[in-house]
């Protein structure tokens, strides 16, 4: 890649290509659920929530939700959009969550990577994330919530 990628932050009305982003790079989420440009517009005016933008040449090619929980910041939701993965784009995004953070005081960092997405569990151990194998994910889904 010959342009350097531009990370800015995203608003609401960004959401609907968030999604296109989503789709196109294959990545599960819910849009009729935590993941509708509603909710999603909710918790960025409540300020929990970051969504950074890559942009290439003008065209978005990475994407990333980030949330902030009180006492540490949890990256969400990243994707590139397959013309432009290998090219540094998910570690530059994961980089501006970082000090995203760390401008808010979070000093501790965190994800969730399905099993099956061994890009993303590379990715991260690049970035210096440890894996934690002595930790058990465990999850309750409130009744009618679209996960």
């Amino acid at each position: 890649m010959s342009e350097a990628a531009i990370v800015q932050a995203l608003g609401p009305q960004d959401i609907p290509a968030v999604h296109r982003l989503w789709t196109e790079a294959g990545l599960p989420y819910h849009p009729e659920g935590r993941d509708s440009v509603e909710r999603m517009a909710e918790e960025l005016a409540a300020g929990g929530a970051l969504l950074l933008g890559a942009y290439v040449g003008g065209a978005l090619a990475g994407v990333v939700l980030g949330t902030d929980d009180g006492r540490k910041g949890w990256i969400n939701r990243l994707a590139v959009a397959p013309s432009f993965r290998r090219a540094g784009i998910g570690a530059r995004l994961i980089a501006a969550c970082e000090e995203a953070f760390a401008r808010r005081g979070r000093g501790i960092v965190a994800c969730l990577i399905e099993d099956w997405n061994g890009p993303s569990l590379a990715l991260f151990q690049r970035e210096g994330y440890v894996l934690r194998k002595d930790i058990h994910y465990l999850r309750k889904v409130r009744a009618g919530e679209a996960w």
